[in-house]
């Protein structure tokens, strides 16, 4: 019997563990390393709710983000921990055509009037997934581990050190790309965000246009998700107490209930900001990378359908 191919995995966040999981399921012996685990990584700052924010190219983030959405609401069937279907509204002060996304979730219903909160004029309402990722992150080191799987905590410092280990390397870096992959093209998108006590919200809400862009409430079993800032090329994650009073005065009005939330904490995460996605294979010397970064704030809605693209081109590569 064959022994199984040999792959390293370069990051362990959710695109990380996707992608090692699918090739793990594959067949292959997989070993992930990362400079930061859960619950430290970047994934763990997310709202992660499904929606395919700022990213590109759309006809492949489309394609991504339907294999995402089916993905995960048979793993939701299944019992997976921290994965909840939830009504999520896009608000807009305007009228505006149906989402470009809207395909990947079967469609969209149109909402005006009462139905929305005051000072919007249209809203496309669907039931998309919520992921709660200090549950959801764990279970899935906890499959991975399970299969077979082995995670080190290690920062490489180059993709030839990681080719001299492995023949087959998935660099899931995320904003790390930047100096693994020497590419230029990824950077910073500081994001906010304020976690409060859920008083009973179960709508998940965005205004990305509107007055009060960027604002978004993201509700989870006993908290929500209060945001944020999608601030390019900032670095620093110190929270900052004027925008923490901007995304409450915000949130609060887009979602009357949580006028009298409990704050209860505030966190800042840098999100792998780039023109587009980089998911291709590339030759370095006798090994073969697959790279798969860049998702911006899109990280929840593109993996699994980016993992099975991955697991596709290592399989060409064999």
């Amino acid at each position: 019997m064959p022994q199984p191919l040999s792959t390293l995995v370069i990051g362990c966040g959710i695109s990380g563990l996707a992608s090692a999981i699918r090739l793990q399921e594959a067949g292959y012996r997989v070993v992930i390393h990362a400079r930061e685990l859960p619950p430290a990584t970047t994934s763990n700052v997310a709202a992660a709710l499904w929606y395919p924010y700022r990213c590109a190219p759309k006809e492949k983030a489309l394609r991504w983000s339907k294999a995402t959405f089916d993905e995960l609401m048979r793993q939701h069937a299944e019992g997976a921990p921290g994965v909840v279907p939830t009504t999520f509204i896009e608000l807009f002060d305007h009228d505006a055509p149906h989402p470009w996304w809207a395909e990947a979730v079967g469609g969209v219903e149109r909402l005006v009037g009462e139905e929305l909160p005051p000072g919007y004029v249209v809203g496309y309402a669907a039931t998309v997934p919520v992921v709660e990722t200090p549950l959801y992150l764990p279970h899935l080191v906890k499959r991975f581990e399970s299969g077979g799987g082995v995670i080190v905590a290690r920062e490489l410092r180059s993709l030839a050190e990681a080719c001299a280990e492995c023949a087959l390397v998935i660099n899931c870096a995320g904003l790390g790309a930047r100096e693994l992959a020497a590419d230029p093209e990824v950077f910073p998108i500081r994001g906010q965000v304020v976690r409060v006590a859920n008083p009973g919200v179960r709508r998940a809400l965005t205004d990305d246009e509107g007055p009060r862009r960027v604002s978004y409430t993201i509700p989870r079993q006993a908290d929500v998700i209060l945001g944020g800032t999608a601030l390019p090329n900032v670095w620093d994650t110190t929270p900052d107490a004027g925008t923490t009073e901007t995304i409450l005065r915000h949130c609060r009005a887009l979602e009357p209930a949580l006028a009298r939330a409990e704050a209860l904490e505030v966190r800042v995460g840098l999100r792998p900001g780039r023109s587009a996605v980089r998911l291709e294979r590339e030759r370095v010397g006798a090994s073969v990378v697959i790279h798969n970064y860049g998702h911006g704030g899109a990280g929840f809605t593109l993996a699994w359908g980016c993992a099975d693209d991955v697991c596709r081109l290592a399989r060409g590569a064999d």
